[in-house]
Order: structure tokens, then C-alpha cells, then sequence
């Protein structure tokens, strides 16, 4: 017997089949939540041993050469005995003999570092770097930088490494005097700003941040803030009858004794410090 199927019948059956051989998918599971970063962990230090500072010193970079102490220093308007200049820290007395300096009504002089027989030292708004003979101290160039700040500065050995007052810090090649690359600086996924003083130790950045007696262990492959070091209880061993005392600012580590030492703005004392590194 021939069975004749109307369009409509053959599409009922068709939607019939179709609903027939549906299966119900199951639901996705809601997507657990990222577990939140763990905190950095805090570094113990030991201080060794306290050694005299200019407290007329608004230290800005701070570095051991060749066995000697070098310090960079800013001059603030309302401290009118202040100067901009680099020069040889005498550890026995904290007095700082100066070597070349700037011309405060217009630069104020931030962070310095030494590389390739060269002293590089940068300034504060004039996006303008000088460089010295290292042993001379003559002043053989001067370079820019597009960053609208200067304030520490660093080496691994083939650049030099800037902070500028923001989370970045900014590679520059000592010889085109070009930014090679920046790397921004996190901690626990968040960006960690006011980055000053640096210095490298063995692969490793550390950095004192404005405003905090706070130093930080930067991994320079990928920014991240590998540890903390709280430094507040030599802030508070300062405070007595210095009025113009400022943050810690200054981080200096000699390869050759691998010992280190801190300072601050108008501080009256070097801390040499030990610490896991």
C-alpha cells in the first residue's frame, strides 16, 4: 500500500525524530576563582655595624667602587647648604669629598652608577645624564633620556638600569644612550611604584621605595618583587634631634667583601647590614 506524505507530515515526523534523539548536555561548572597571589615574603637582616654620615647629605645614589665608597647627592631649596654633586665617602669620618658637581640652580642631582670606566649620573627634571672619567672624575659627556624623571640607577654589567619614579624601570645602552627595553615591576600581581636607589646583587635588583623605609628584591627577568626588607628601626634610630631626617635612600654592596650598606636623606649614619643573598 502506497502512503502518500504531505510537506507537513513529513516534517512533523522529521521534528518528532530530531526531539526524540536529543540528549541534554549538561551544564558547565562555574569556573573556580584564581587563588588570590601569596603575599611576599618579608627578609630578616642583621646590622653589623654603624659607620658616620654627612647628615648634610640628601643622598641620591650610593655605590663601592673599586673598595671606594661613592654618594650622589640632591640639593633642596630649603636647605640652601645642600649640593648636587659625587664624590668619595670617607667611612671614618661620613664626610663626603666631592669630585664634580652641578650647577644647583638648574640640576638637582639623583642617582649614579659606574660602568665600563665610566661614572653615569642622571638628574632629576631636565631628562639630562653627565658622564665622568672614573678615576679622573672629568666630565666626559652628557646625554638624554625621554623619561620625564631621573632618580636611581643600577648595572648588570651590560646596561644601565633606571628608575624613574613609576613602576618601570628603563634599560639604557651606555654607549647609544637608547632605551633598550623597560620592565615594570609588580608585587602579588599589582604594580609596585616610587622604585628610588638601586642597587644589583648577584642577579638580583634591590630598591629602595619613596617614602617607605622599604627595601625590595626585584627579580629583573620578570619584575616581580621576590622579597621585602622593613628597615624602620634603623629609620627610628635617626630620629633623635634630626629634624631634616628623610627616608632611607641608599643601598651600596662592595663584591669584593660582600658587605653592604644603607643610608638615608640627612642621615647621620651608614648601617652595614647582612642579609640572605
Amino acid at each position: 500500500m502506497e502512503i502518500k506524505l504531505t510537506r507537513s507530515l513529513f516534517l512533523a515526523l522529521a521534528l518528532l525524530l530530531v526531539a526524540c534523539g536529543e540528549t541534554k548536555q549538561p551544564q558547565e561548572a562555574p569556573s573556580a576563582s584564581k587563588p588570590a597571589p601569596e603575599p611576599v615574603p618579608m627578609m630578616d637582616y642583621t646590622l653589623v655595624r654603624t659607620l658616620p654620615h654627612d647628615e648634610t647629605a640628601f643622598t641620591e645614589g650610593l655605590l663601592f667602587e673599586d673598595g671606594k665608597l661613592l654618594e650622589s647627592t640632591g640639593a633642596p631649596d630649603y636647605l640652601p647648604q645642600a649640593r648636587s654633586a659625587l664624590g668619595v665617602v670617607d667611612t671614618s669620618t661620613g664626610k663626603l669629598h666631592i669630585k664634580a658637581e652641578l650647577d644647583k640652580r638648574i640640576y638637582f642631582g639623583e642617582g649614579m652608577v659606574v660602568l665600563n670606566g665610566k661614572i653615569y649620573q642622571v638628574t632629576y627634571q631636565n631628562q639630562q645624564g653627565f658622564v665622568y672619567d672614573a678615576k679622573t672624575y672629568q666630565q666626559l659627556a652628557t646625554f638624554n633620556y625621554p623619561n620625564k624623571e631621573g632618580w636611581g640607577l643600577t648595572t648588570d654589567g651590560q646596561y644601565i638600569i633606571m628608575s624613574d619614579g613609576t613602576y618601570n624601570l628603563t634599560y639604557i645602552d651606555p654607549i647609544t644612550y637608547q632605551v633598550v627595553k623597560t620592565v615594570a615591576v609588580t608585587e602579588s600581581g599589582f604594580a609596585t611604584d616610587m622604585i628610588n636607589e638601586l642597587e644589583y646583587i648577584n642577579g638580583f635588583i634591590y630598591a629602595n621605595l619613596w617614602t617607605k623605609n622599604m627595601i625590595v628584591k626585584i627579580d629583573p627577568n620578570d619584575g616581580k618583587v621576590k622579597a621585602k626588607i622593613d628597615v624602620s628601626a634603623l629609620y627610628n634610630k635617626e630620629r633623635g634631634g634630626n629634624i631634616n631626617l628623610l627616608e632611607m635612600n641608599g643601598i651600596a654592596w662592595d663584591k669584593k667583601t660582600d658587605r653592604i650598606l644603607v643610608t638615608g636623606k640627612f642621615w647621620k649614619n651608614f648601617y652595614q647590614i647582612s642579609f640572605p643573598h
